[in-house]
């Protein structure tokens, strides 16, 4: 593998961390089933593309984009709350309508950013690490990003948004808005995808209505990969899987296009993005298993001492 395909994979792999921050807040905190991602995250790109076209500074372009991912969010969490739309089906309808609205907000299929200055720009004039100057910005974005989902996973709301999605009964005993807690995770959960989703188009150079194919699966890949190495009990090792899985992730699928000897092409991205998925969920499945096969035959080894009568 090249220099410059290591460090696109790894740059693709930061960026789509924060899909799978996002991903992680929706379906494991809220045990929601978004497909909201796979138009939200176009939606933060042509959105934060439009405003850069427009004279906006870089910065708040990107804010921009992140708010429209998190209003892509609400609706989804609105429509499932409010009007009692199944989750899974609330997200598909966003997504779909998201579709329209991208071309809307675009005016066209794609909107090229070449030559225009994005938040890479400055830091390319102030670091000299050539191809791993995005890199370098994204990562210190995706820490910061995980860091922020600890913290907030911490508080009182974040605490309530965890007991809403493991146990809404009980969390509903304990005064905690179940419907207000879905909502709150899922905007968020979106905004980190409209975030990826601006910073993408400023690193590629391109704003795609046809960019949101296959998100939410690329979050998925990373989430279940972090988990399969870090497990998923706590928030901070759980999370810091998210970055670590669409890492590699990203280097998986790299390695596989560049390994001319296996014969895979680029029309196989498909194929081998759905061999890596169902690697990462048997790998899960089994490291699942074997915590729990494991357990009674360390206590049939080590006997704990019984108590002494009289």
């Amino acid at each position: 593998m090249s220099a410059l395909a290591l460090s696109g994979a790894i740059e693709a792999g930061l960026l789509f961390s924060l899909v799978a921050l996002g991903v992680y807040l929706s379906f494991r905190v809220l045990s929601f089933p978004d497909l909201t991602v796979d138009g939200s995250f176009p939606l933060g790109a042509a959105a934060t593309a439009v405003a850069i076209v427009h004279g906006i500074n870089p910065f708040l372009a990107t804010a921009i984009g992140t708010l429209s991912g998190c209003c892509a969010g609400f609706v989804s969490a609105y429509l499932n709350v409010r009007f009692k739309i199944l989750n899974l089906l609330a997200g598909i309808l966003t997504m779909v309508a998201l579709y329209s609205i991208n071309l809307r907000v675009m005016g066209r299929p794609n909107i090229s950013l070449y030559g225009e200055e994005t938040i890479f720009t400055p830091f390319a004039e102030i670091l000299d690490f050539g191809l791993w100057t995005t890199s370098a910005v994204l990562l210190v974005i995706a820490l910061a990003m995980k860091f922020f989902v600890d913290w907030f996973l911490g508080t009182q709301v974040g605490l309530a948004l965890r007991a809403s999605g493991e146990n809404p009964v009980m969390a509903r005993a304990q005064s905690v808005d179940n419907g207000r807690m879905t909502i709150v995770g899922m905007t968020l959960s979106n905004g980190l995808v409209g975030l990826a989703g601006a910073l993408f188009a400023q690193s590629q150079g391109v704003a795609d209505v046809s960019l949101g194919i296959g998100t939410i699966v690329t979050g998925l890949a990373a989430l279940i990969i972090g988990e399969t190495l870090f497990g998923s009990i706590k928030v901070a090792w759980a999370t810091f899987g998210c970055l670590i899985g669409a890492v590699l992730y990203r280097l998986f699928i790299a390695a596989a296009l560049s390994a001319g000897f296996l014969g895979i092409q680029a029309q196989d991205l498909n194929l081998v993005t759905a061999i890596v998925v169902a690697v990462a969920v048997i790998l899960s499945q089994a490291r699942r298993n074997s915590r729990f096969k494991l357990w009674p035959r360390l206590r049939r080894l080590f006997p704990q001492p019984q108590p002494q009568k009289g």
